[in-house]
């Protein structure tokens, strides 16, 4: 046991350790995920966050030290975010003839989200910076965070909130889509883009390309108006 423990610790000093547990944890959940059938509780992003937050906290590991080696995936966010605009441009013939619904779906689903969160947040007494945080909490993580950095808000919580935001959204869809008995792929696809981001992104690929490629162009679009919204929507409160 002793040796066990020196060597984790040995291993530990290595910025890449983390980086590598990060993949490792990402590659079990798929694994489970596929396992379970795909079934929506079965997210691979909810999985491999329990299993990190379970080894960081077995291991008594500060966020700071995890983070110093498994920042690379954080700073991959923004080229991700960026390639967005490739299924925008695969699909710009199909988005031209649905570009009237699409924009009044897209404003109706971020002024929701940002509207609700906050009214929600208000009417159980949240107020100042933690208030600020919650607004862009459905927008793709690295345009959240400095949407949230520049109103005021705290960034960290805001990460917290987007990553519970793509969970959630990721895990009711496809039962709350069906049960709605929406069918259009386009529709479902963007309706999760724009409501749940990147992880919501993530599982549309999964069960549909279209929904995938729709969802995508929701969540592109939901970030850009999410940042013009949200500073105009706080200045008002």
């Amino acid at each position: 046991m002793d040796e066990a423990v020196e060597l984790w610790t040995y291993l530990a000093r290595d910025p890449l350790l983390w980086l590598t547990v990060t993949l490792l944890a990402y590659v079990t959940a798929e694994r489970l995920s596929d396992l379970a059938g795909r079934h929506p509780l079965a997210n691979p992003v909810l999985i491999a966050v329990i299993l990190l937050s379970a080894l960081l906290l077995v291991t008594r590991t500060p966020y700071p030290t995890y983070f110093e080696g498994a920042q690379f995936v954080h700073f991959m966010l923004g080229p991700a975010t960026v390639a967005l605009a490739l299924p925008l441009f695969d699909n710009l013939t199909r988005v031209r003839r649905t570009l009237l619904p699409m924009a009044a779906a897209l404003l109706a689903g971020s002024l929701t989200a940002i509207l609700s969160a906050v009214g929600l947040a208000w009417i159980f007494g949240v107020r100042g910076e933690t208030l600020l945080s919650i607004a862009p909490k459905s927008a793709t993580a690295p345009v959240a965070l400095g949407v949230s950095e520049a109103i005021g808000g705290q960034p960290s919580l805001t990460a917290v909130l987007v990553i519970l935001t793509g969970i959630t959204g990721a895990v009711m869809a496809t039962p709350m889509l069906n049960a709605l008995g929406i069918r259009d792929w386009r529709a479902r696809g963007f309706a999760v883009g724009v409501a749940a981001h990147g992880i919501g992104t993530a599982h549309a690929f999964r069960v549909n390309s279209t929904a995938g490629a729709f969802a995508g162009i929701g969540m592109g679009l939901n970030a850009v108006l999410t940042a013009v919204l949200a500073p105009l929507i706080v200045a008002l409160l």
